[in-house]
């Protein structure tokens, strides 16, 4: 409202400032004065308004209304000031803007030209944790379900963290007290800082790539939330949820949470408390050893002592193991006999309806009618059976099969039987 009485008063001291008998002006040259007295007067000022109407097109420039209840304004925020803000706008988001008034000479309104924006109540780092965190989820990237197991006793472990801070201090002290012989594999990267994440995200990838260690520890110290923000970074969660090897997240004190705790495998609450998840010291792994190696021995010699207890009563059961032979072998001896026995009658009934089978073939065998001295006659070379004499002419070629062989002979004269 402020802007808008601004702008009011301002137009008025140049309609009454300009004598009578000035030249008329031009839309375009009317237009220019007032951005040039708005930019003016308004070259840095903060607002407080509600988004409504929001656009980002494909150039990236966000384009959107600020308003209260009672007004309204134009406002934008381009693409090279976007990149500095850590979370997302959103219609109907409350936010506190500084910019600048201009002129958009094209349609002749008053716009604000925005180079920061916080969200209004809350801080910008929190939204952009909570905004990241719940797109995350919806992703499936903290299910419980692709959790991976950490190894039980790893010989290689990585650690991705600052070399010089306290976090590698109390993570190595803890590893040598548990496990003296433990092989440890450093990876240094900045913990924080517009660096800090990619260093991290490529960290993570390389250990994968050459498979050096069975587990990794990602983490740092205590801090503020901006100290922190490197864990909160997009590519540092994707490239947790892409790892085959396990990873331990540390970042921090025991209530301090990242996004990384929520993508890693396992969270610790400080970087000590990491070293001591992952590496059982050395007496406990041995005194564990030795508990499984005794209740082992004992379940043994039990199943031994039951199975001895089943022989003997099984033993009992079955008496003198050579009568039961004996009475076995009478009986086996008595069904050889009985099979072969019927084996015989069974070829003595197959055989004497083979032969039965075998006399009806033969009776209905056309060799058996020929030889009775009939014959079969065929019209060559179609190979047709002569059944009428109307079916041969005179020169037509005939074969006639015999009881034993073939005549091949030439039709010289056909005589039809008188039908009486």
């Amino acid at each position: 409202m402020l802007v808008i009485s601004c702008l009011f008063v301002i137009l008025c001291l140049l309609f009454y400032s300009l004598p009578m008998h000035t030249h008329i002006l031009t839309i375009s040259q009317l237009t220019l004065q007032i951005k040039t007295l708005l930019e003016g007067s308004f070259p840095d000022i903060w607002v407080e308004g509600e988004i409504s109407n929001l656009s980002i097109p494909q150039s990236g420039h966000a384009y959107f209304t600020l308003k209260d209840e009672r007004a309204q304004v134009r406002a934008v925020l381009f693409r090279s000031s976007q990149r500095f803000l850590k979370f997302t706008l959103q219609h109907g988001m409350q936010v506190l803007c500084r910019g600048r008034v201009s002129v958009y000479e094209p349609r002749g309104e008053y716009q604000l030209i925005l180079d920061y924006i916080e969200p209004k109540g809350v801080g910008a780092l929190q939204l952009a944790f909570e905004q990241l965190k719940a797109r995350l989820e919806k992703e499936g990237l903290f299910d419980l379900e692709r959790k991976k197991p950490l190894p039980l006793l790893p010989r290689r472990i990585g650690i991705v963290t600052s070399p010089t801070g306290a976090a590698i201090r109390d993570m190595l002290r803890v590893i040598r007290r548990r496990h003296p012989n433990m092989h440890i594999l450093l990876y240094p990267v900045p913990v924080q800082g517009t660096e800090a994440a990619p260093a991290i995200a490529e960290a993570i990838h390389y250990f994968n790539h050459e498979l050096k260690v069975d587990v990794m520890i990602i983490g740092r110290g205590g801090g503020s939330l901006e100290d922190l923000w490197a864990f909160n970074e997009e590519q540092v969660a994707r490239a947790i949820h892409a790892s085959a090897i396990p990873i331990i997240s540390a970042v921090g004190h025991e209530t301090d949470y990242t996004i990384s705790d929520f993508a890693a495998d396992l969270r610790a609450p400080t970087p000590s408390a990491a070293a001591e998840m992952v590496v059982e010291s050395e007496h406990r792994f041995r005194d564990g050893i030795g508990s499984l190696e005794s209740r082992l021995i004992n379940r043994m010699e039990q199943r031994i002592e039951t199975a001895r207890a089943s022989l003997r009563e099984k033993i009992r059961l079955l008496g003198d193991p050579r009568r039961r032979v004996e009475r076995v072998a009478q009986r086996v001896d008595e069904l050889v006999l009985g099979m072969a026995l019927g084996l015989r009658q069974h070829v003595r009934r197959d055989r004497a309806q083979l032969s039965a089978l075998a006399a009806g073939l033969d009776h209905l065998n056309p060799l058996s009618i020929l030889a009775r001295g009939y014959s079969i006659t065929k019209k060559l070379p179609e190979g047709l059976i002569l059944k009428d004499i109307v079916d041969a002419q005179p020169g037509d070629l005939l074969s006639t099969k015999l009881h034993r062989g073939e005549i091949l002979s030439r039709v010289e004269k056909t005589t039809a039987e008188t039908v009486r």
